[in-house]
């Protein structure tokens, strides 16, 4: 058993300060107007334990949105609802070591996306989410994720209108280029049911808590699932820089240009930080220098 339930609010607190203090190495993304109103100094973070113990610190009633977080949730949600051997059929497990909308990528991969964290893997996956239009597909994934986890994750209305307004053309291009090689039919619809899922909103607590669906057995997800989605995040959640963090923390994580970050203790917990402020890559800077600080101190790298 991981130390993660006998952390003392002290050394917590000291951790967070440290992790702070690396916030001037990122910026708060710009990629669209209301993403780019948040405080690069926001800090929040919120551990679950399977113990039952809970850590809360910082600025914790921030509601941000998970945006490629969303990823490793809607590739649990395919996997339980489709099965393994149809989902790996649609999307591969093989890092990139390009950018996370990298166009040339897909084309060099004739169209068959390199894995699920990545943009042409989420859009192609969120093809694949049941429901009659984008507005039910989002509802019934959002519903999913609150039921199983007992969240309180919503659709951020405003902050899909302002994604809606400066829509990302590398996207809008391989939804297009997907379509071309037959990976997807409406490239339309899917791009507006990607652009919905990414603005699914909620506090830390929430994404802990969604994260806690793949730290503990409990019956509610298949094992084999689990150990699928806790693969791909510690290979390609944090894009190129995933190889060094896995070494670094080596620990399944995925980050989003919301600020938030998520990373699993299998069979101890989740943690989950909120941090807007960005790296180069797009991984959050405080959140990532919490995360290592933690895993070091308390050994809780799955590698031992």
């Amino acid at each position: 058993m991981t130390r993660l339930s006998a952390i003392t609010t002290t050394e917590l607190s000291t951790w967070v300060e440290q992790a702070k203090s690396h916030v001037h190495r990122g910026r708060v993304a710009d990629r669209t107007p209301r993403l780019n109103m948040a405080n690069p100094y926001w800090f929040a973070v919120h551990i679950c334990c399977v113990t039952g113990q809970n850590y809360n610190v910082g600025d914790t009633d921030c509601v941000f949105p998970l945006m490629s977080v969303v990823k490793a949730f809607s590739l649990l949600y395919l996997l339980e609802t489709f099965g393994a051997e149809k989902v790996l059929q649609w999307v591969g497990v093989e890092p990139s070591q390009a950018p996370f909308n990298s166009l040339d990528q897909l084309i060099a991969d004739r169209g068959y996306p390199r894995n699920p964290m990545i943009n042409s893997g989420a859009i192609t996956l969120a093809a694949k989410l049941p429901g009659d239009n984008a507005s039910d597909r989002t509802q019934r994934f959002c519903q999913w994720l609150n039921q199983l986890a007992g969240c309180q994750l919503k659709l951020d209305e405003l902050m899909l209108a302002s994604v809606r307004l400066t829509r990302s053309p590398a996207n809008q291009a391989i939804a297009n280029y997907l379509a071309e090689t037959q990976y997807l039919d409406n490239p339309e619809i899917v791009l507006d049911t990607y652009e919905q899922i990414c603005c699914l909103s909620g506090k830390v607590e929430d994404l802990a808590l969604i994260g806690k669906l793949l730290a503990v057995r409990d019956g509610m997800i298949s094992p084999k699932n689990r150990r699928i989605v806790n693969a791909v995040m510690l290979t390609c959640g944090l894009y190129e820089a995933s190889a060094e963090f896995a070494v670094k923390i080596g620990l399944p994580m995925k980050s989003g240009i919301g600020g938030g970050l998520l990373a699993i203790i299998p069979g101890a917990g989740a943690i989950a930080c909120y941090s807007p402020a960005l790296d180069t890559v797009g991984n959050p800077v405080a959140g990532l220098a919490f995360v290592e600080t933690l895993a070091q101190q308390l050994e809780l790298s799955i590698f031992g």
